[in-house]
């Protein structure tokens, strides 16, 4: 019985010794991400997926296109313009409803507001780079985030799976750093969309 429980002991042990390594391995990675990020300067992304689009990041700032919906966002006020409707719905969002249009902004919070662990290689549209899997530390809407990264520090894949049941999936088909984006960028242009109902929900 002594053996047996000092075999279950050592094996509880080397796992969690495995744990600790799996997330501070997740955490160098997400490091490297993040500072990979700060140094881009501009980024352009295309991507699949669940949806087909295009990302403009700077900063906390960003630009999305996708499912008809154009979002603009300049680090306090966020534009999504809905063409179908011709209509603008100005805001000033939260960081989680940031983070839930552009989930590059887990980047400035996934210390503070994640756990993460390391799952390991794994290849994604013929593309290899290491996965991490966080959840978040207060309950929301998203219930996990995938992350699969190179090793430069630039994303493959990234999936929310969200307490619905719902899974949005990204797989980065171009990605493109040093971009030159000026501010205006991320600020919805009222010139371009005359016809444009604006609805300032602030």
């Amino acid at each position: 019985m002594k053996k047996i429980f000092l075999i279950v002991l050592l094996l509880g042990t080397a796992l969690l010794q495995a744990v600790a390594q799996q997330d501070a391995k997740a955490e160098s990675i997400l490091n490297k991400m993040a500072a990979t990020y700060r140094q881009a300067g501009g980024i352009s992304l295309t991507f699949g997926g669940t949806q087909r689009g295009k990302l403009l990041l700077k900063g906390n700032k960003f630009y999305l296109e996708s499912g008809g919906i154009q979002t603009w966002f300049d680090g306090k006020t966020q534009w999504s313009y809905v063409a179908q409707n011709e209509e603008v719905n100005v805001s000033t969002p939260t960081p989680e409803e940031v983070q839930s249009v552009n989930p590059y902004a887990l980047l400035t919070s996934y210390k503070k507001s994640f756990n993460y662990r390391y799952v390991g290689a794994k290849t994604r549209q013929g593309k290899r780079g290491q996965e991490i899997v966080l959840t978040p530390k207060a309950s929301q809407d998203v219930k996990s985030i995938t992350l699969n990264v190179k090793e430069n520090g630039s994303p493959v894949y990234m999936a929310i799976q969200v307490q619905n049941g719902e899974k949005q999936e990204f797989q980065i088909s171009s990605y493109q750093t040093g971009v030159n984006l000026p501010d205006a960028t991320f600020r919805f242009n009222k010139q371009k969309y005359p016809q444009a109902e604006i609805i300032d929900l602030r």
